[in-house]
């Protein structure tokens, strides 16, 4: 599933044309993804202005200046393609929705969601009650906000008994970090994945929290990581995937000088939650 640089490298991908423009027309190919299409993206957003592109967490928040705010998921496999209106086909066969629209500059683009596994969704809610949606209520800081750091990490985990990777992927604790990040920002933080997350201390913490802002804006600068599905706008790829530390590299060497001197790798996979984690034990302590 995409996680934050994913998304937010696709909500900046969007945002130049888009930004202040005119929707044009917008056409549902088939009724659901995830959930039933909202129908109300044909009936009361044409001709309303796009006032700004947001994300909170792995969801992109769009604002009309009518007051509604369409919210997107990406899902699994889920993307967009940008170009001119007359250039860019739609194939219906994963390519589900398609907006028009005229860019503050006055060119006309469209834009095409694909999804060939149908995990992704589009809503509508008001603007003015976005912050109350469902997924974002009990959504926590993002990894940006200043309020993430070690003090709260140490003060939310302090009575939790579940292991800190499976805590950090509680969206509730932290939003917008996944399994990639999280195994990343745990190796370069030196933390045990398997350790209990009320059992570590306040500057573990605060060097946890500092890493994993410094893996995401790396990832960030990358385009992200492609595995399988993750596109840009342009059709172009991540490429943080060549960068990771221990992520998806069982039985290879990690960056640790002591354990490059060894006949095998160090680094391993286990299964928690049933997710993948990767991690060095003899750097994560």
């Amino acid at each position: 599933m995409p996680e934050l640089p994913e998304v937010e490298t696709v909500r900046r991908g969007l945002e130049p044309s888009m930004r202040g423009a005119v929707l044009n027309e917008v056409r549902l190919y088939r009724p659901n993804l995830r959930f039933d299409l909202p129908q109300d993206m044909v009936t009361l957003l044409p001709t309303r202005r796009i006032e700004a592109l947001r994300r909170r967490g792995k969801y992109i928040l769009i604002d009309f200046d009518n007051g509604w705010t369409v919210i997107v998921h990406l899902g699994m496999s889920g993307s967009f393609r940008v170009g001119a209106a007359g250039a860019l086909k739609a194939d219906h066969a994963h390519d589900h929705v398609q907006w028009f629209y005229t860019a503050a500059d006055g060119e006309n683009f469209t834009a095409i969601y694909n999804d060939p596994r149908r995990f992704g969704f589009f809503d509508m809610v008001r603007s003015d009650a976005a912050a109350d949606y469902s997924a974002f209520a009990a959504m926590g800081p993002e990894p940006f906000d200043p309020a993430f750091n070690g003090a709260y990490l140490k003060a939310r985990l302090a009575a939790s008994r579940a292991p800190i990777k499976q805590a950090l992927l509680d969206q509730s604790v932290v939003a917008g970090l996944g399994n990639i990040y999280v195994c990343e920002a745990l190796y370069r933080a030196g933390i045990d994945p398997r350790r209990k997350a009320g059992a570590i201390a306040v500057a573990r913490y605060e060097a946890l929290a500092v890493h994993a802002v410094a893996v995401l804006n790396e990832a960030l600068d990358s385009g992200g990581s492609t595995l399988r599905d993750h596109r840009a706008v342009d059709g172009g790829t991540g490429y943080f995937q060549h960068r990771f530390d221990v992520y998806d590299r069982e039985g290879l060497f990690c960056a640790n000088p002591d354990c490059q001197s060894g006949e095998k790798g160090c680094i391993k996979r286990i299964v928690q939650a049933g997710r993948s984690t990767f991690f060095c034990p003899v750097r994560q302590t």
